[in-house]
């Protein structure tokens, strides 16, 4: 084997090595960067199959968060911040930015620092839609019109 084709085969294995690291790294970062949607009316049932002819599991509230695991003749499965998967339409979801309470009580504050007040107190569970962001602490609005601040540690 020439000079020549000794150089063009190690630059062809190299080339190979390369798009074979790419395209392992943008699949890992498409995995990483999984779609999440939120709940766009009061309340929603989830359920077992891509279709009103299977049964309800649970219903789901406004503003719940929730991460798409695969989308299907307009129906999306999906998983929660406590790992539960259900289908529920498409369509009744939106790009709405929201978080859900990950802690079992988490306060609520007048502003974005544990210097500001209580406002109110909340379970684990309950979701809000996200209003802004100053640092580590999030703006947040429940359904019912309630608002304050939160810490990023304590939501999903």
């Amino acid at each position: 084997m020439t000079q020549t084709a000794k150089k063009q085969r190690s630059y062809g294995l190299r080339l190979a090595a390369f798009a074979a690291i790419l395209f392992w790294m943008l699949m890992i970062s498409a995995a990483a960067a999984a779609e999440r949607l939120t709940v766009e009316r009061p309340t929603l049932n989830v359920r077992s199959g891509p279709g009103t002819q299977y049964s309800v599991l649970w219903q789901a509230e406004a503003n719940y968060p929730v991460e798409v695991l695969e989308k299907k003749d307009g129906w999306v499965r999906f998983r929660d911040f406590e790992g539960y998967e259900g289908w529920v339409s498409g369509r009744l979801l939106g790009r709405t930015p929201s978080v859900v309470v990950k802690n079992p009580r988490a306060n609520v504050r007048s502003g974005p620092g544990t210097g500001h007040s209580i406002v109110f107190t909340v379970e684990k569970g309950v979701p809000f839609r996200v209003l802004g962001r100053q640092g580590d602490w999030i703006q947040i609005r429940h359904a019912d019109g309630d608002e304050g601040w939160i810490h990023g540690n304590l939501v999903w």
